[in-house]
Order: C-alpha cells, then sequence, then structure tokens
C-alpha cells in the first residue's frame, strides 16, 4: 500500500472489479483512451491487471478520508516494449482538484526511489490537452508524437535525476 497526501494506492484485487469498470464504461474517461470497452473486453484486461505473475503494477486509488473510489494509476510496459510507462484514470469526479497531479508524482518517484528505475514514459492524446499540462507540470518532457490508435500521441519522459 502506498499513501501520498490525500490517497491511498493499494494493489489491485479481484475485489475491484466494479469499481475499476466504471473506469471503462465512463464517456469522459474513455474519451481518449478509444471509447467505451465492452464488458468481455474489460473482463479480460482486469484479469491482465490482476495476474500475479506479470511484473507490471496496477494500483486502485480511494480517497484516504471515506475510502471513496478516486481511479487507477500503474507502471507497466510501453509500446516501445521497452521503457516503463505510467497511465492513470480518475473518475470525472475527481477531476480538477490535484488528484492526478499528486498521484502521478507520487508514483513516479516511488519508482526511481524504490523501484531504481531510470526513465518513466507517459503517452496520451495530444488532443488530451488536460493530461498533456499535467504531465509538462509535473517535470515530464514531449519527446516525440507518432500516430497510433487513429490519432497523434505525444510521449512524455522524465529521468531519474539520481542516476544521470
Amino acid at each position: 500500500m502506498i499513501e501520498t497526501n490525500r490517497c491511498i494506492l493499494s494493489k489491485i484485487q479481484k475485489s475491484d472489479y466494479e469499481d475499476v469498470k466504471m473506469l471503462y464504461t465512463d464517456e469522459k474517461v474513455r474519451q481518449f483512451l478509444g471509447g467505451i470497452i465492452e464488458e468481455s473486453i474489460y473482463m479480460i484486461k482486469f484479469n491482465n491487471m490482476c495476474d500475479e505473475s506479470n511484473d507490471y503494477l496496477y494500483w486502485v486509488i480511494r480517497h484516504k478520508e471515506d475510502k471513496q473510489f478516486v481511479g487507477l494509476v500503474s507502471l507497466d510496459l510501453h509500446h516501445d516494449g521497452i521503457t516503463t510507462e505510467i497511465s492513470y484514470q480518475l473518475l470525472p469526479k475527481w477531476w480538477g482538484y490535484g488528484y492526478a497531479t499528486e498521484i502521478v508524482q507520487y508514483v513516479i518517484s516511488y519508482a526511481f526511489k524504490k523501484l531504481g528505475l531510470i526513465k518513466i514514459v507517459a503517452e496520451t492524446q495530444s488532443a488530451n490537452t488536460a493530461s498533456c499540462r499535467l504531465l509538462k507540470r509535473i517535470g515530464m518532457n514531449l519527446e516525440e508524437t507518432v500516430e497510433r490508435f487513429g490519432a497523434e500521441q505525444s510521449i512524455f519522459g522524465i529521468r531519474n535525476k539520481e542516476t544521470i
């Protein structure tokens, strides 16, 4: 379990199925993520997230005070097959209050300090200006843009300053 100022991040469990499903069925959340996902596809994705045999980390985010479900954050393999990618999805009710910034900064710090990672990337649709602003604000630099999933994607990166 990881704690930020306002949130608790716990490793995803099978019991989180319905909470996480809210992210995959919310039009606003899925606007820049390829749209709402069918239940059968979501079930496969969710089971992969819960698979203990993979080396990737998926955390469910809950509000510290009342344990309300906030969203999901992960460290997983990027499309390049080499780099670790941070991904995050929060329910719209939590947008605009700094939760994503708090969580993403903390997980990046955790990845560098506790996991010894050298570099982390984040990929978002270039049209997702809020996410692009967040990534820049926390110190990530735009490294490249690519065409993927039928839209321009911006790939941001940050290096562990202690390994430079």
